[in-house]
């Protein structure tokens, strides 16, 4: 076999292009080609992990069995290289590469939150192999992954949360020309950032109106739990334990767990109290509906420059724009949609996927819009609640 292809279907490619959805039929070995005894699809990161920490640096993929979704198979439309992994060719195929790894992300958080309820401590190489995977997808097209991300449910909340300050982390360290590593580290720091809300009373965590004092003292203790379990956890660099301990300081000390004031609070740390509130203030909770951004931005600027750091929320706000992809938007015609996609674009003019006419209150036949070749514009964002609709089918 040749370096790049075994027959018409395998090829060889190194391990940190392995995603999930690749079907593996053989690994190097000291540059020996070793057939494994069970090939079959990688369904989950931590099988990534493992072949990594078995010092695999190469592995031998099926192409035709792999998943369509892990970028191997290269379109008609495309050409392009099947060994590149941004062969994900079309907006589609990124968007179901996007959901797939959100699923897997949550199932990760899922599994790390029942451990660390029963004592064990977290294993952080499965999430910076899902962070790697979410860097690679937001560098190459974070619009796929924003509109997957947008799609949220009340009852997953602490786990979308945990992905979505993750990818907030990122768009927004890519914005600012963070590094690599950097992203890496606050990624996990982002997925593991609300771990200590494992051992609040659910009672409290998940009540349906405004806390008394005692019970948001409670809520507070969260970040104890945190720091505990923290220090349980092997290889967790500082700038992820940063994340996940600064999100409630306050630029004016008033924060909690330390009360860090100023420049106390790195860089990395004043980003992850921003995305925390941004994130939450647009999602449904069981005792409030979601803002829009736009809606969102102004509360984070009154914030500011006490509790947030003001020059950096603006700058978040020029990062994500005033009608992000997946948020909803009404048009002057009257018609509400998703915008789908913006990169390349000026922030009021992406293109608009509607799906409902406000004018007479019923779903419509699903048209995209490009707001660069029409006369029809943006009016402003909406939020679900406020027309009684259900976006989520049209996702």
């Amino acid at each position: 076999m040749n370096d790049s292809v075994g027959s018409n279907n395998v090829i060889k490619i190194p391990i940190d292009k392995l995603v999930l959805g690749m079907f593996i039929v053989a690994i190097d070995r000291q540059q020996d080609k070793v057939d494994v005894l069970n090939p079959g699809q990688i369904k989950h990161s931590d099988a990534i992990v493992k072949l990594i920490k078995n010092n695999i640096t190469t592995v031998w993929v099926d192409i035709e069995r792999s998943s369509d979704s892990c970028g191997l198979k290269a379109t008609k439309s495309t050409g392009l290289n099947p060994l590149v992994r941004k062969a994900i060719s079309s907006r589609e195929d990124k968007r179901i590469y996007a959901k797939k790894l959100l699923t897997e992300a949550k199932s990760l958080i899922q599994k790390v939150l029942s451990e660390t309820y029963e004592g064990k401590a977290i294993e952080v190489g499965p999430f910076e192999a899902v962070a790697d995977q979410m860097i690679e997808l937001i560098l190459d097209d974070a619009d796929a992954f924003k509109c997957i991300s947008a799609l949220r449910t009340k009852d997953a909340y602490l786990m979308e949360h945990s992905i979505n300050v993750a990818f907030l982390l990122v768009t927004f360290g890519h914005h600012l020309n963070l590094d690599t590593d950097l992203l890496r580290q606050m990624a996990v720091g982002g997925i593991v950032h609300d771990v200590g809300k494992i051992q609040l009373d659910n009672n409290i965590l998940h009540k349906p109106g405004k806390l008394t004092p005692d019970e948001f003292e409670h809520m507070k203790l969260h970040q104890v739990y945190a720091m505990a379990i923290m220090d349980d956890t092997q290889g967790l660099s500082q700038i992820s334990k940063d994340v996940c301990l600064m999100h409630h300081e306050k630029i004016d000390g008033r924060g909690y767990p330390k009360g860090l004031e100023g420049d106390d609070i790195p860089l990395h740390g004043r980003m992850s109290c921003i995305v925390d509130i941004f994130d939450a203030l647009t999602a449904t909770r069981c005792y409030k509906e979601a803002m829009s951004p736009a809606a969102a931005f102004k509360i984070l600027i009154s914030l500011t420059p006490f509790h947030l750091d003001q020059k950096l929320v603006y700058e978040f706000i020029r990062c994500i724009g005033i009608y992000p992809v997946g948020s909803l938007v009404l048009l002057s015609n009257e018609q509400v949609g998703i915008v789908w996609q913006a990169k390349g674009r000026d922030a009021l003019h992406p293109i608009v996927k509607c799906f409902y006419s406000q004018k007479n209150k019923r779903y419509s036949e699903v048209t995209m819009i490009d707001l660069l070749k029409s006369e029809v514009y943006i009016e402003r964002g909406v939020s679900p609640s406020s027309l009684d609709i259900d976006p989520s089918s049209f996702y």
